[in-house]
């Protein structure tokens, strides 16, 4: 047993830092003394040496370690006759398969470059792996880099090869429909795992709840994840559930929305996913006091998420600190790059500081990452309107209507843009009068047709509308708003008792 092999065990045992000390001596042995080494070993130790900067963290240094072993063993390669052992044989051909892999090492400088944010070079290096040499964790990478980088074509490919390779990669499959492919012929995939391992069938459900999501389906896919949820099987679990809660709050419910969060949170006291979004709905509804607590927790779990910076800067956001609630937007897309929650945080605080240019872009790249998500609509939309950009909006409000159908959410979206200019007044009262007829308590329409009545003075119809949302939920902004309605008929008494629900 020979240095090498010592170092090769410490490596497998996890003694980072002492892998550290010891080959960073031996590589300047071998520096010194070039015979000392042989190309293969000194190839060994470059790449150890390398695995444990990148243990430390030092991406970029690990990187810069990492080329120089590819380089090494470029030599090796060249190499036709192996250099005589101490026994006076030569290197078997067992220890050169126990060499570390070349195509690991590619993989290890792609994940340095990714986690610098040099995306271009990792997908650089990853690309000059032959594509049948690799690996399902080396094309999952890729399709994800693909995908950031708005190559949806190369995504989707990448991503149909980790499943040809995986067919239970559901990440995957979640990746392969954000990208609107069918779910029937992503099914198709996994068809064959299906149908030979038992209690399996809830995967073709499961796929086909994901794709009514990502299609913009939200009630079909409350539907579906609904009766999966209810399966003894799968009761109580919490990416279902986290799901199942993000579904609602795209599809507007802010009440069962929370209710699925607080429930995925008391079975998994650690949870981070989805935490921002709940975090936001409670920040929304004033829950400020529950959001810092919420925060303070998440950070000690950890801080390497870019969802406890978000449900901090919302905190921050409601509580009108615009520049911090920026400042921690900024702090979580720095962690996460792909977070739409951190990217809506730091675009209505920019747009909230006057920076309304700037909040455009950030509105954008979350539509880009999330195009089914009204939110990220609506933010770019008042935007154009503080802007006076009417004209645009109008044209971002009817696209979103033409292509995702006439809901609910839509229509209150075309019909806020309506109400911004006087010629269309009556067709906005008629957009709210059809979301309202679809879902009487969505909230967004019942405020903005009681802000329509406002205007036209018709004070006791508004009255009437305020009351009948008000008998099913509570909302501060209704209270608020019925409070005021009050005090334009004279029931001063009323309206104090309306302002002190919405002030509790």
């Amino acid at each position: 047993m020979n240095v090498i092999d010592h170092v090769r065990d410490m490596a497998a045992a996890g003694l980072h830092s002492n892998v550290r000390i010891i080959s960073s001596l031996l590589l300047t042995m071998s520096t010194n003394n070039p015979e000392l080494f042989s190309p293969s070993q000194k190839y060994q130790l470059l790449v150890y040496h390398a695995d444990a900067i990148f243990h430390d963290k030092e991406y970029r240094n690990a990187a810069c370690k990492y080329n120089m072993a590819l380089q090494q063993k470029k030599v090796l390669s060249k190499t036709t006759k192996v250099r005589p052992s101490s026994t006076g044989g030569t290197t078997s051909a067992l220890q050169a398969q126990n060499l570390p892999s070349e195509i690991e090492v590619k993989y290890k400088i792609a994940e340095c470059y990714t986690i610098l944010k040099l995306d271009k070079d990792a997908i650089s290096v990853l690309e000059g792996i032959p594509s049948r040499q690799r690996t399902p964790k080396i094309n999952m990478m890729l399709a994800n880099l693909y995908r950031k980088a708005g190559q949806e074509r190369s995504a989707v490919t990448s991503y149909k090869e980790v499943l040809r390779q995986c067919p239970l990669a559901l990440d995957a499959i979640i990746g392969l429909l954000s990208l609107s492919v069918k779910g029937a012929e992503v099914a198709s995939m996994t068809m064959d795992v299906i149908q030979s391992i038992p209690n399996l069938d809830w995967l073709s459900v499961w796929i086909k709840a994901h794709a009514f999501t990502h299609g913009g389906d939200n009630q079909r896919a409350i539907n579906t994840i609904c009766s999966l949820e209810k399966k003894s099987l799968l009761r109580d679990n919490v990416d279902l559930l986290v799901t199942l809660a993000d579904v609602y709050f795209r599809a507007g419910d802010t009440k069962n929305s929370i209710l699925k969060f607080e429930q995925a949170q008391m079975l998994d006291p650690y949870l981070i996913k989805g935490m921002d979004v709940y975090g936001y709905l409670m920040a929304r509804e004033g829950h400020l006091e529950d959001v810092e607590v919420l925060g303070g927790r998440l950070f000690n779990i950890s801080d390497q998420h870019a969802e406890p910076w978000v449900i901090s800067g919302c905190h921050s956001f409601y509580s009108k600190r615009y520049s911090r609630a920026l400042y921690l937007g900024a702090k979580a897309i720095q962690l996460n790059s792909n977070s739409v929650q951190a990217l809506l945080l730091k675009g209505v605080a920019l747009r909230n500081m006057g920076r309304v240019q700037e909040a455009i872009i950030h509105f954008r790249e979350a539509m880009r990452l999330a195009p089914c998500r009204l939110d990220c609509y609506e933010g770019l939309i008042d935007c154009y309107l503080a802007s006076n950009g009417v004209r645009e909006a109008m044209g971002m409000a009817n696209n979103i209507y033409k292509t995702l159908g006439a809901n609910a959410q839509t229509l209150t979206i075309l019909a806020t843009v309506c109400l911004e200019d006087p010629l269309t007044q009556e067709k906005a009262k008629t957009l709210l009068d059809k979301a309202l007829a679809q879902r009487p308590d969505y909230i967004k329409a019942v405020v903005k047709k009681a802000e329509l009545l406002s205007r036209e003075q018709k004070y006791e119809e508004g009255i009437a509308l305020l009351r009948n949302t008000l008998a099913n939920q509570s909302d501060c902004v209704l209270h608020r708003m019925l409070g005021d309605f009050l005090v334009a008929v004279n029931d001063y008494q009323e309206a104090m008792d309306q302002y002190s629900i919405a002030l509790r």
